[in-house]
């Protein structure tokens, strides 16, 4: 009789007899669980990243250096698809909500929609103080916060977080990086451009520390006055490059002309165009970035064609730097084996978390500012120049930690 019943109705027969005798068992229980009564045997557990990003059409002064609309983003569902290729392995599923609001918009309520969804990891592309309005609230409410793109020192300084780990450089690692460059070529004497909004103070100021640092001489300075010229008429382009040659007209002898026009408003006309041939670095000629287009060394062109294959553009710093943030969540997930952000939080400040990401070595995060360490690459339009930290430049803990705000340094008191 019993060899008549199919095989699954046998197993549910044999289980009723077992269980026959516990009294309130199926009212209590309706579905069989295992030991982890959180996690039913053979269930997967869904892992929600929000990417949080401050976005408008930017104009820039070429055409050719407009951001792509989906930058950063890109990075991070590239990031989404390698950590589900290790996760489907251990039951573990990634996701990733995308919410824009404007540059100036406040951040409050639509980290508060993310979280809403259940998001416990946020990605977040958004000014200095939009990461400030949100920082706090996450840390009350348990969540990590992955910053790809505010390169303010202070963010990492006198308003670091415990729950905000920064993946994008800093000013002064990018000011440091290139510094560090052009003193291993012996060209010691800068001239300093910058222009009037603040972002550009503020890199000019990473320039200043940069040559006190590494014993650079800033022999002049000068600010370009933003007066709201037309830059994408062909009036307003031709003002500004005939104004640079007069502009850099009575400058006294150097070696590099630094420039530090991160509002873009006259740095991409500075090379070719000035009264005196000279080499042009800083935001425009050879930059500072966390990662280049061209990148090819350390296994790069790995990443650059699985990248191309699947967004049809070459990589960008900002992507990176969201695929590098995803990363290191599914690193510290499949670690931990679980989605606790405390453990994970635990994890990537611990000494055995690391993440590779194609730039020849493995990346931590520096316990004293949750800044990711990571080597600074020197870039044209077209190539990889250098890499920093240059040969020569040591650190009695990290080679890297010769870029950026060192531990004896650091204003940072986590809470």
């Amino acid at each position: 009789m019993t060899s008549a019943v199919p095989g699954t109705l046998a197993a549910l027969l044999c289980f009723l007899s077992l269980t026959a005798g516990a009294p309130g068992a199926f009212a209590q229980q309706p579905t069989l669980q295992p030991a982890d009564a959180t996690k039913p045997q053979g269930q997967t557990t869904e892992i929600k990243i929000g990417y949080l990003r401050a976005y408008a059409p930017r104009l820039t002064l070429s055409l050719l250096d407009a951001p792509p609309r989906d930058e950063g983003v890109a990075g991070a569902n590239v990031a989404i698809g390698d950590n589900n290729t290790t996760g489907r392995f251990i039951k573990q599923q990634f996701t990733l909500d995308v919410t824009e609001i404007k540059p100036e918009a406040d951040a409050v309520q639509a980290f508060d929609d993310l979280i809403a969804k259940g998001d416990r990891y946020v990605v977040a592309d958004l000014s200095a103080k939009q990461l400030l309005s949100i920082a706090d609230i996450a840390r009350d409410k348990g969540v990590l916060i992955f910053n790809v793109g505010a390169t303010d020192d202070s963010l990492r300084e006198e308003d670091c977080r415990i729950n905000v780990f920064h993946i994008a450089p800093t000013r002064s690692m990018l000011a440091d990086a290139l510094a560090q460059y052009l003193m291993v070529k012996k060209w010691p004497n800068w001239a300093l451009l910058y222009g009037s909004h603040e972002q550009d103070h503020l890199y000019a100021d990473a320039l200043r520390r940069a040559a006190t640092r590494f014993g650079g001489q800033i022999v002049v300075e000068k600010e370009f006055k933003d007066t709201g010229t037309a830059r994408r008429t062909d009036t307003g382009a031709t003002q500004i490059q005939q104004q640079i040659s007069v502009f850099t007209q009575d400058l006294p002898e150097h070696d590099v002309l630094l420039v530090a026009d991160e509002s873009e408003v006259f740095g991409t006309y500075v090379p070719y165009r000035t009264w005196t041939p000279r080499l042009v670095a800083g935001t425009a000629g050879l930059v500072a970035s966390s990662w280049h287009p061209a990148s090819e060394q350390w296994g790069g062109i790995q990443m650059q064609s699985r990248f191309l294959k699947a967004t049809g553009r070459r990589m960008l710093s900002k992507d990176m730097s969201a695929w590098t943030a995803v990363r290191a969540i599914g690193e510290a997930t499949t670690r931990t084996n679980g989605d606790d952000p405390k453990k994970i939080s635990d994890y990537i400040r611990s000494e055995d978390f690391s993440v590779a990401a194609f730039k020849g070595q493995k990346l931590t995060f520096r316990k004293w500012n949750l800044q990711l360490r990571q080597p600074i690459l020197l870039g044209d339009t077209k190539s990889v120049v250098s890499t920093s930290p240059q040969e020569g430049y040591l650190h009695q803990v990290s080679e890297l930690d010769t870029l950026g705000i060192d531990q004896p340094e650091t204003k940072c008191v986590l809470k």
